[in-house]
């Protein structure tokens, strides 16, 4: 089965229903246009935002856009970054795990519900699962799957290739990338109060 190729409207329709049983909520959208117009209804002004390593959200131009500032939020990635002590700049970067919403992408999303996300470091992975009040993913429809297992395959057998690729390809082979942690993200508890989000755009975004 292709990992590349964008889901049919049952499949994606599918998998949204079987999200919202697991806590989730989710949505299509046709573009990546409508989704940072979607993340600008959703994320409050005054919010304070942070973000993970993101193909999706540069290939949408929600990085740009969040660089621009040209926003109502508070942008903790870009407080840590212009930090110039080290220690303190790993201190920012710790506590923006912390932020009101914190906004990615993932790997898989399975037919049943169930989503995988992979990191070399894991420092995503904090706030997906418990850190962050609310979390945000932007998704293309290519990485929805059959079954988790499937969806575990997807990561190691396709974006994992590709990620170590880019990586060796942007440091001249000094570089490359593995599955540090690997998330499985089945159910959100509805005590935690949180507000997690996956909108699926009816594009091939990220690998």
């Amino acid at each position: 089965m292709s990992f590349d190729t964008p889901a049919d409207m049952d499949r994606i329709q599918k998998t949204i229903d079987a999200l919202k049983s697991r806590g989730v909520s989710a949505e299509i959208l046709q573009n990546g246009q409508e989704a940072i117009a979607r993340l600008r209804e959703l994320i409050p002004a005054g919010a304070s935002v942070s973000t993970g390593a993101s193909l999706t959200l540069r290939e949408i131009g929600f990085e740009e856009y969040l660089i621009s500032g040209t926003h109502p939020w508070k942008n903790l990635k870009a407080e840590f970054l212009a930090e110039k002590d080290p220690a303190r700049q790993q201190l920012l970067r710790r506590q923006s795990v912390l932020a009101d919403w914190y906004l990615g992408s993932v790997h898989a999303v399975s037919e049943t519900g169930e989503i995988v996300i992979a990191s070399m470091t894991g420092s995503q992975l904090s706030p997906y699962a418990y850190a962050a009040r609310n979390v945000a993913w932007v998704v293309g429809t290519q990485k929805i799957t059959s079954s988790l297992d499937e969806g575990i395959r997807r990561v190691r057998e396709f974006v994992l290739p590709h990620e170590d690729k880019r990586i060796r390809d942007s440091t001249g082979g000094k570089m490359g990338s593995r599955i540090g942690k690997l998330m499985i993200f089945e159910y959100e508890t509805p005590f935690l109060n949180r507000k997690v989000a996956l909108l699926f755009v009816r594009q091939k975004l990220g690998d």
